[in-house]
């Protein structure tokens, strides 16, 4: 983009950005009906600040042509049933009558990673472009009117929000997911010629084993959309995580005696939670992949307490990467307000002296170029800026998706434990 039409919409965003949070306040830009889009104007007419997550890029584009979205609907539910009849409905089809067995161990409907990988996992990938957009396009919205951004750097981060959308649109970004998610099936189809003749993927032929019509479908659909729809997620996620880290280098009116205790910035620390489905849907197939490494005797309240802790441990990692860049700037602003509050505090106290003692103390020789007139208090200023806290990610912001990161293992847990072993172990990890 110039450079004059970049200076263009670093002046205008402020602007634009009430209006536009009032129409998503409505409901006006990502209204279900797509013949909303008569009422509240062209995609072209968003503001940069929309980031608009889930949109751009050749999947987005591909739905868009098969009319499956509209530019200002996702409709999120109604491709989430696309996807899973695709995943998870066809295979389910193709190995009838045998799918319908219950009782065999190796049958479809039993089959928990089935069910987790391409029912659960692929739905809720769909299903949290809806929640994973409004979430980061309020956060980042948030940045400008509150504004946090000093107008000294307002066309830094509007040239950032450029550059992290052209990163969103990134074709070649799509087609490595597309080469890794085809990896992913071949594995798979790897893994499957070593499967029991009982697995509904395989069925017996002249020479022994051979994948079935099912398997096969499996190997070249299922799997490959699962990792697709996960890789293509993670990958928006380091392009905001990018944007975050770029946003934090800029001059931010930040204020350590601030009320929500992080210099203003709290709002951002709970960005994570946008992801509480996505974190779901990843975790699921994970949660089912472990438990089969755990016999019944094996898996105990110990193996399950530190499974559980290291996913943890790990999804929130995933989550630092983008915060831990907003450390410097608060341990910075820490660090200077103290100061400027300490020498405040100097003046304060050695003034009271003064009027108390009639001089001070000590060092009284300089009491004639020392400050006279009365100035405030900054004794409850700098007990403030000391509790600023420099560490955006808590548990405490992050608790719903650090509930959706364990769920799953929870429930995998509980068909082999008590459950009121498992609930305290979940309990435990998401309130120590």
């Amino acid at each position: 983009m110039p450079h004059a039409s970049i200076n263009k919409t670093s002046k205008d965003v402020e602007q634009a950005a009430p209006a536009r949070a009032d129409a998503t306040n409505r409901g006006d830009i990502y209204a279900d009906d797509p013949q909303s889009s008569q009422a509240t104007g062209s995609e072209a007419d968003q503001t940069p600040w929309d980031f608009l997550a889930s949109h751009g890029g050749p999947f987005y584009e591909l739905q868009r042509r098969l009319k499956l979205l509209h530019t200002l609907a996702l409709n999120a539910g109604r491709r989430a049933v696309f996807f899973i009849a695709i995943a998870w409905a066809i295979p389910f089809f193709l190995a009838l009558p045998g799918s319908l067995s219950v009782s065999d161990a190796g049958a479809y409907l039993r089959d928990l990673g089935v069910w987790a990988t391409f029912f659960v996992a692929i739905g809720t990938f769909v299903l949290a472009e809806r929640q994973v957009e409004d979430g980061l396009r309020t956060k980042l919205q948030h940045f400008l009117r509150a504004p946090i951004i000093a107008p000294v750097s307002m066309q830094s981060a509007a040239e950032a929000v450029l550059v992290a959308l052209k990163q969103r649109d990134s074709g070649l970004a799509e087609i490595i997911c597309v080469a890794l998610a085809v990896f992913g099936g071949l594995f798979y189809c790897a893994l499957l010629h070593h499967a029991p003749l009982t697995s509904w993927a395989v069925e017996l032929a002249p020479n022994g084993s051979a994948i079935s019509l099912a398997g096969w479908w499996s190997v070249a659909v299922s799997v490959p959309l699962f990792w697709f729809l996960m890789l293509r997620g993670l990958w928006r996620h380091f392009v905001w995580s990018q944007l975050l880290r770029k946003l934090a280098r800029l001059e931010l009116k930040l204020v350590a005696t601030h009320p929500d205790g992080q210099g203003g910035l709290a709002f951002i620390s709970e960005y994570p939670n946008a992801y509480m489905m996505y974190i779901f849907g990843v975790s699921a197939p994970v949660a089912v992949t472990l438990g089969r490494h755990f016999d019944m005797e094996t898996l105990n309240a110990a193996s399950l307490t530190a499974t559980m802790a290291v996913w943890l441990v790990l999804v929130l990692a995933l989550f630092a990467y983008s915060l831990s860049a907003f450390w410097k700037p608060l341990a910075d602003l820490k660090a200077a307000t103290i100061l400027a509050l300490s020498v405040q505090a100097t003046h304060y106290q050695r003034l009271a002296e003064r009027k108390v003692l009639g001089r001070n103390v000590a060092a009284h020789c300089d009491e004639r170029s020392e400050r006279k007139e009365d100035i405030a208090d900054p004794s409850k200023h700098h007990e403030l800026a000391k509790k600023l806290s420099t560490v955006l990610l808590s548990r405490k912001a992050v608790l719903p998706v650090g509930a959706a990161a364990l769920l799953p293992f929870a429930i995998e847990g509980a068909t082999r434990l008590p459950l009121k072993d498992v609930l305290s172990i979940l309990k435990k990890m998401l309130l120590l």
